[in-house]
């Protein structure tokens, strides 16, 4: 099954809640590894990414229980560090980029960690660097086998130290939080992700017996302990699907209430999709998107045509850029779409193209969207995901087309969305998996 056929044109109505949040999850997962107690995780996202970490963890000699259909307990007591040199290890390893983050807690909590060059997503260049900087700052010897593809860390004992990393790298900073949560005296991370999620994970380590400060902050301080004890964490809803649900009201010009949306971990995504038009309520802890024909992207104030742009938090997250691309081809007015952090995050534009939208690609990282103003739908036609992200614009591209559309190559989007099409179809849908 790896198909979605989709009948667009209809307009949806209803509720949906959000998963919860894919990049968290992929690092609390990799922390159960720093202590030997049980750490008990809710809300953990029934993804491919997600599910081929904790079978990771489990051929890695981690206990795993499922509690319930999102909650799982995990007990790192007997781990087969010697297991991570095996080649079932290089395949499960390579098969998911999130895996880089279970080398932190490794060197922290037995002085190695082995890592395959791992996969993900291929929209451009990302680079490791700053993992491995960051441990070897902290006293770790570093070894790349080149003709493998093997990364290798070892240390006899971490030291904390000052470092300043050359890139604001969410999972690089993650890493190398963990590693320091173990090390010898106080590291300071300077030009250091701030990502609610990486919030999250700093606050999980805290509630483990850990002593960090400046969260939420570009400098975090981590007073190493001596040991880390279990706990019990909840993943925070996550807010790429948020902005994914915002966008597809917008496109099929949909009444969706979206629940439990933890408002204040948003930043600038909700005023982001205001700057296109889409007008979103505030109600509780819900979003509500009414239904519209129409939606204005504005301007600057000098008249000159409004840029978005990707930053690191608390900029515009560049995971919601092909979304927002995609509902500016059916608004009132253009926009600039700079996606400055991946370099091939854009190529999936030809498919819009392909659908009637009216986009010029003035580069690698930058494409001009002339928004139709629905005077027509989008037509529908067949194609292939590239990548999560831009998986999940299609997606909403074809509920909003015309006709038929064909997805294939979907266990991209079942990476990071868990049973799409179900919930989707739930609130009127017409999505068939083959």
């Amino acid at each position: 099954m790896n198909i979605f056929e989709i009948n667009g044109g209809k307009k949806l109505k209803g509720e949906l809640t959000p998963q919860g949040a894919k990049n968290e999850a992929l690092q609390v997962l990799c922390a159960v590894l720093l202590t030997p107690e049980e750490v008990i995780i809710d809300n953990v996202p029934n993804i491919i990414d997600a599910n081929k970490l904790i079978d990771l963890l489990s051929s890695m000699g981690v206990k795993v229980k499922k509690i319930s259909d999102e909650k799982y307990s995990f007990k790192a007591d007997n781990v087969d560090v010697d297991y991570l040199i095996s080649e079932e290890f290089k395949q499960k390893g390579s098969s998911l980029r999130g895996s880089i983050m279970i080398l932190g807690p490794l060197l922290a909590r037995f002085g190695k960690g082995y890592m395959p060059k791992p996969g993900g997503d291929k929209i451009g260049r990302r680079r490791l660097d700053t993992h491995f900087i960051g441990f070897q700052n902290l006293g770790a010897t570093f070894h790349y086998d080149a003709k493998d593809f093997f990364y290798e860390v070892k240390a006899d004992k971490l030291k904390g130290a000052y470092m300043h990393l050359d890139e604001a790298s969410v999972t690089g900073t993650a890493n190398i939080v963990m590693a320091a949560a173990l090390a010898e005296g106080t590291t300071t991370i300077y030009n250091a992700a701030c990502e609610p999620y990486l919030q999250q994970l700093c606050k999980m380590i805290n509630s483990m017996g850990g002593k960090i400060s400046g969260i939420g902050s570009n400098m975090i301080v981590i007073e190493g302990v001596d040991s880390l004890g279990g706990c019990e964490h909840r993943i925070l809803p996550d807010m790429i699907e948020i902005g994914s649900f915002i966008g597809l009201a917008a496109m099929t010009g949909s009444e969706i209430t979206i629940k439990n949306v933890s408002y204040p971990d948003l930043g600038i995504i909700p005023d982001t999709f205001r700057k296109l038009g889409i007008k979103i309520e505030l109600k509780g802890d819900d979003l509500y998107i009414p239904a519209q024909d129409h939606y204005e992207i504005e301007s600057y104030i000098d008249g000159s045509i409004m840029t978005i742009s990707d930053a690191p938090w608390p900029g515009f997250t560049p995971d919601l850029l092909s979304i927002v691309l995609v509902v500016a081809t059916q608004a009132r007015g253009s926009v600039l779409i700079h996606q400055k952090m991946f370099e091939s995050r854009l190529f999936f534009v030809d498919k819009l193209i392909d659908m009637g939208a009216k986009i010029i690609l003035c580069d690698p990282h930058r494409a001009t969207v002339i928004g139709i103003d629905k005077e027509y739908p989008l037509r529908g036609i067949k194609m292939s995901s590239p990548d999560i992200r831009a998986g999940v614009s299609l997606l909403i591209a074809a509920l909003s087309a015309e006709g038929k559309s064909q997805i294939s190559n979907i266990s991209q989007i079942d990476r990071g969305y868990q049973n799409i099409d179900t919930r989707l179809n739930n609130i009127g849908a017409d999505i068939v998996r083959s």
